[in-house]
């Protein structure tokens, strides 16, 4: 706690004289700013137009446009102005101002909507689902209706080139090595199980994603395949504003949600909270095959299992402008969840003819219960240019799971008979996190379109995990099993600086990074005193280079250097202990991962279709895999270190407006991954093709009803001990706007067919597998929200699902 102490006082000293040498410079220009609103409803007008003209002859001196909260800024010299604002299908509003040093506040102006331009002009009511930008694609996740009463797992799994599998991990184009992160940080919403955090979380609070294929080197290395940022919603519109939703669905899925503001020119209070309660059933089989140098014999595993519960999520905080350049930010999270978690297993055992030799069956009864406290403050400073920034950032997350499950087990009774367990047993996993993050980037403007930015980033991570199975005994004693209990300490301090350079000359824009990290991380089995200690440091470039093309069309090729950490799971020995014939387990031996990943894109504008092609190559060292062994009937999947990947692939993403009601969009990934390498003798090596593809439909009929159908593909593809088999679904859903447009009633079915089922086979030279499983049934969703004071957004006329935002180049 003392060096976190003196390393806290050390950054803010830092990021304190940052920001007092940014203030020299000289004498600013004065500004005009304000903030532009609807004058009936209140909501902020964005892309308005602001111009500031002489008051003698009405010539234009600067002029721009509002921002997505309504708010401009322009600057000028002192004198006498006029400054106008105008809005497509809006009554322009003119202001006779004298503009002095200090600058001029013109508050919140309003404007009417004028009638008779009503009439001739259409605004589109909504924002693209999807918007292109230099480095990574945003996914607006609230247009798209199979989204609606979803989970956060839900909505990252119905995003283009990601998919979530049975177990909730997260891949992007194919690879599990992305890093997920919520508002730009780890956050105490993933927690330590990731996967089942993101289950927890209510897609109601999410406001958008960014899906980061090729990082530049301001992002942290971690996550070979990309980024993945969840953006939960905060409001900043002026007075109270607001939005609530309730669903309901089955299988038995319940919650409430809402976002609400409040604010005033200094300051801006926002809150969300999410209660949801929710019961997945799901259901699977495995048949094995063993084979042994005398003998052949046979397993067959059915499971059905029920996983869920209730939990809440509340964010809240505000921010603070202390003036017009310097704002902090203060926020904190709670989530907590309480779960009951049921599997029943049956396993029938055959000899080599098939003649059956028993009958077992046993049942998993777990609580586990959760919970995630998280603090952060944000300070950041404008210069006179905009574009000129320093940002802080102090965060401190704790979260603590327990998982407390008891075993039953004995031999499958007969019909009329009470099934009497021969075997009874009890597993606790207690786990605690806490972690510190310290973060600073300055960002400087060295000329019109060069910039030159640099940051640091500190994490300072401990886990402890307490395991231990125990079974009862013939004197009616618990006593502890060995090889599976054991006390697991994490240890993880990483250190990072990165500088990046950006300009732009003519067509070209480009941008060059490099970053470097310290890693020290120390894993401990206290019980047998086994330590070890990986210690690393890494140089990680990045370029990306853009060239503009007419009518908007542009190639973007890009470079970057990533490495995926072995995570606490992929460390830990210990797991659990539900199904003991079937183990899952960490390696403390693991290595990093490393990646260098190419990829040149183009995109294609028409008017009213874009289309966006990428090619992508990742090579990759030390590949993380996890591979299927068998010790005394006993399948055990271990990750381990192999020797190298090469992965190559194009993707598609398109969108195409055929008519003002109807919208099409879709991707597709095609890809061959080639693998190399060995355990215990044993050739891992495999090469692979496969591709994934999703399409998705929207209509407005009898222009009130929003209708959209969704269908993803998965094409069957091997991998190093077997083939994972073709996959697919289709989704649906109704919405309709009530109350004048400030409530929504949506209706929707996710996976319409009950075809979302993982398949796969594992075929070794002593096992052959063949497994399916559902995590959950087809799930049937209503949902209504309502909008306090809030309209639908705005956007500009023409704007649609594709569109190129370059960021002024880098």
């Amino acid at each position: 706690m003392k060096q976190n102490f003196l390393l806290l006082v050390a950054f803010l000293t830092i990021s304190m004289s940052f920001a007092q040498r940014g203030d020299q410079g000289g004498l600013q220009a004065p500004t005009v700013t304000g903030a532009v609103i609807d004058a009936e409803s209140g909501s902020p007008l964005e892309y308005a137009s602001v111009s500031l003209l002489k008051a003698m002859d009405s010539t234009l001196v600067d002029g721009g446009i509002t921002d997505a909260n309504g708010r401009f800024i322009i600057k000028g010299r002192p004198g006498k102005y006029i400054v106008q604002v105008q809005f497509i299908s809006y009554v322009s509003r003119n202001f006779n101002i004298t503009l002095e040093a200090g600058g001029k506040d013109l508050g919140v102006i309003k404007l009417s909507t004028d009638a008779e331009t009503l009439k001739e002009v259409v605004i589109t009511g909504e924002k693209s689902q999807m918007v292109m930008e230099l480095d990574k694609r945003i996914f607006n996740v609230g247009q798209d209706l199979s989204n609606t009463g979803a989970n956060a797992a839900d909505i990252l799994d119905n995003i283009p080139s990601v998919s979530v599998d049975i177990d909730g991990n997260v891949s992007l184009r194919g690879s599990e090595n992305v890093r997920v992160l919520i508002n730009g940080k780890p956050s105490g919403l993933v927690g330590i199980s990731s996967t089942d955090a993101l289950r927890q979380l209510q897609g109601n609070l999410i406001e958008r994603v960014e899906v980061v294929t090729n990082p530049s080197a301001k992002y942290e290395a971690q996550g070979n395949a990309g980024i993945i940022n969840i953006i939960l919603k905060k409001e900043n519109n002026d007075g109270v504003n607001g939005s609530f939703s309730a669903n309901a669905g089955y299988p038995d899925n319940y919650g409430l949600s809402f976002n609400v503001n409040y604010r005033k020119r200094w300051m801006n209070l926002f809150a969300n909270y999410g209660i949801n309660y929710r019961k997945s059933p799901g259901s699977g089989f495995a048949n094995q095959i063993f084979y042994k140098e005398d003998t052949t014999y046979y397993t067959d595993i059915t499971r059905d299992r029920t996983r869920g519960g209730i939990s809440n999520n509340f964010r809240f905080g505000s921010d603070f402008y202390l003036n017009d350049k310097n704002t902090i930010t203060v926020a904190a999270l709670y989530r907590i969840s309480d779960e009951d978690n049921e599997t029943e297993l049956f396993y029938t055992d055959y000899d080599i003819n098939r003649n059956l030799i028993s009958r077992t069956q046993r049942f998993d009864d777990e609580l586990e219960d959760e919970e995630n406290i998280e603090f952060s403050l944000n300070y950041t400073k404008t210069f006179s240019n905009e574009k000129h920034k320093l940002t802080a950032d102090i965060q401190y997350r704790e979260s603590s799971e327990v998982e407390d499950a008891e075993q039953r087990q004995g031999v499958v009774p007969l019909p009329g008979e009470i099934f009497k367990p021969d075997v009874l047993q009890q597993s606790l996993n207690d786990e605690f996190e806490n972690n510190l993050l310290l973060q600073t980037d300055y960002v400087h403007p060295t000329g019109k379109n060069a910039k030159v930015e640099a940051g640091y980033r500190g994490s300072f991570r401990r886990i402890d995990n307490a395991y231990i199975v125990e079974q009862l005994d013939g004197n009616g004693q618990f006593e502890t099993l060995e090889g599976f209990t054991n006390d697991f300490n994490y240890d993880e301090n990483i250190h990072a600086v990165y500088a990046i350079y950006g300009n732009k000359a003519g067509k070209f824009s480009y941008q060059l990074g490099l970053r470097t990290e310290i890693t020290d991380i120390t894993t401990e089995l206290v019980q047998t005193d086994l330590k070890n200690d990986k210690n690393y440091t890494g140089l990680f470039p990045s370029a990306h280079l853009t060239y503009e093309l007419k009518n908007q069309n542009s190639i973007q090729a890009s470079y970057s250097r990533r490495l995926d950490r072995p995570g606490f799971w992929s460390l830990n020995p210990f797991s659990n202990f539900t199904d003991p014939r079937n183990i899952r387990a960490g390696n403390p031996d693991l290595d990093p991962e490393y990646t260098d990943a190419y990829e040149i894109g183009y995109l294609k504008n028409w008017n009213s279709a874009s289309l966006f092609t990428s090619f992508y190559y990742r090579h990759s060292t030390g590949v993380i895999d996890r591979i299927r062994y068998v010790e005394d009937s006993i399948t055990y999947a271990i990750p381990l270190n192999l020797n190298s990947r090469d992965a190559y692939g194009i993707e598609f993403t398109f969108s195409k407006e055929v008519d003002k009601w109807w919208k099409l969009n879709g991707s597709a990934n095609f890809y061959r991954s080639i693998t190399k390498g060995q355990y215990l003798e044993q050739d891992l090596s495999n090469d692979t093709y496969t591709m994934w593809a999703r399409v998705t439909s929207k209509m407005t009929l009898f222009k009130v009803l929003d209708y959209q159908i969704s269908g993803r593909y998965r094409a069957p593809q091997n991998d190093t001990q077997g083939r994972v088999k073709a996959f697919y679904m289709i989704d649906m859903g109704l919405s309709k706007d009530v109350f004048k447009g400030k409530g929504t009633i949506a209706l929707n079915v996710r996976d319409l067919l009950n075809s979302r089922k993982w398949r796969w086979e594992t075929d070794t030279e002593d096992l052959y597998q063949d497994s399916e499983f559902q995590w959950r049934a087809r799930q049937i969703m209503a949902t209504f929200t309502y909008r306090l004071k809030q309209k639908k957004t705005r956007e500009r006329n023409g704007e649609r699902g594709g569109d190129f935002n370059g960021d002024d180049g880098f």
